[in-house]
């Protein structure tokens, strides 16, 4: 992580680790096969980190207070830790089906979503195909995203809109 903060994903290399830790430059390679693993397991504790900042939220008693507690988290972890957000959600992911961990981790946090909104929808005494609370999912989750991206550009002071 610390390569990523300091230099950029570009310059994220099985040498460069050996070399800011000190070791042989084929020591890495012991613990990762190629960079896209050593990426992987960077993102996938990413996705570990983001849910565990998601699942202790200050729910409510009802789904639409614990979704919007949820949509909180989700923005002050934006905000917290930036460099993890854009891991998650800015980087070209190694190939998802050669790193079933990654995807395990991701479709967790994905999945808490989800399960707020069939709470929601059940609540309401809706009950909805997978689908629909699928394209709901990813509606709420683009939209926090686009919340968080404008967040970290000038564009909210520029229009004089208050800070997320």
């Amino acid at each position: 992580m610390a390569i990523l903060d300091s230099a950029g994903l570009e310059a994220l290399s099985l040498r460069e680790v050996a070399r800011r830790l000190g070791v042989s430059h084929q020591a890495p390679y012991k613990h990762f096969a190629s960079r896209d693993h050593l990426l992987a397991e960077l993102v996938q504790r990413a996705f570990v980190a983001f849910a565990a900042f998601l699942d202790p939220r200050p729910g409510g008693a009802t789904a639409d207070a614990d979704l919007g507690a949820m949509g909180h988290a989700y923005l002050a972890y934006a905000r917290q830790h930036p460099l993890q957000y854009r891991l998650m959600f800015g980087t070209p992911l190694p190939d998802p089906s050669e790193h079933p961990a990654m995807m395990a981790s991701a479709r967790h946090a994905f999945a808490l979503l989800h399960d707020g909104l069939r709470r929601m929808h059940a609540e309401a005494g809706r009950t909805l195909a997978s689908v629909q609370l699928d394209q709901d999912a990813l509606f709420v989750w683009a939209t926090l995203h686009g919340a968080a991206s404008l967040a970290h550009t000038a564009a909210l002071a520029a229009l004089q809109l208050p800070a997320m």
